[in-house]
């Protein structure tokens, strides 16, 4: 089975920027998407964007259009999200996900999670 793993999560204060990594591991062939998606306490767990591991298409939710940016490096099987201009109500557990859909914003359509990285923006 695949395994992801987050990084890169910290505490930063408004408008600086943290650049988030995902490592995956042994992952079907099949899980051919990535994604970042994000949960506040309390809150249900959001779409942030995604990427396709074949040609690197992307999604990005409007709440991070133009601050946030999700790249892959395939040679070191590894997602990133670059985040700038943060905001304290991007403040969330990060999660790293595949799944087989491409450009799915849908959460129940990813297969596999990783464990979540912290990210806490400051006012």
């Amino acid at each position: 089975q695949g395994q992801l793993v987050e990084s890169g999560g910290g505490l930063v204060q408004a408008g600086d920027s943290l650049r988030l990594a995902c490592k995956a591991s042994v992952l079907p062939f099949r899980s051919r998407a990535m994604a970042w998606f994000r949960q506040a306490p309390g809150k249900e767990r959001e779409f942030v964007a995604t990427i396709s591991r074949s040609d690197g298409t992307t999604v990005h939710a409007n709440s991070v259009k133009g601050r946030f940016t999700i790249s892959r490096d395939n040679a070191k099987n590894t997602v990133y999200l670059q985040m700038n201009s943060l905001k304290p109500e991007d403040t969330a557990v990060y999660y790293c996900a595949a799944g087989v859909r491409i450009l799915s914003t849908i959460v129940n359509e990813y297969d596999y999670w990783g464990q979540g990285t912290q990210v806490t923006v400051s006012s």
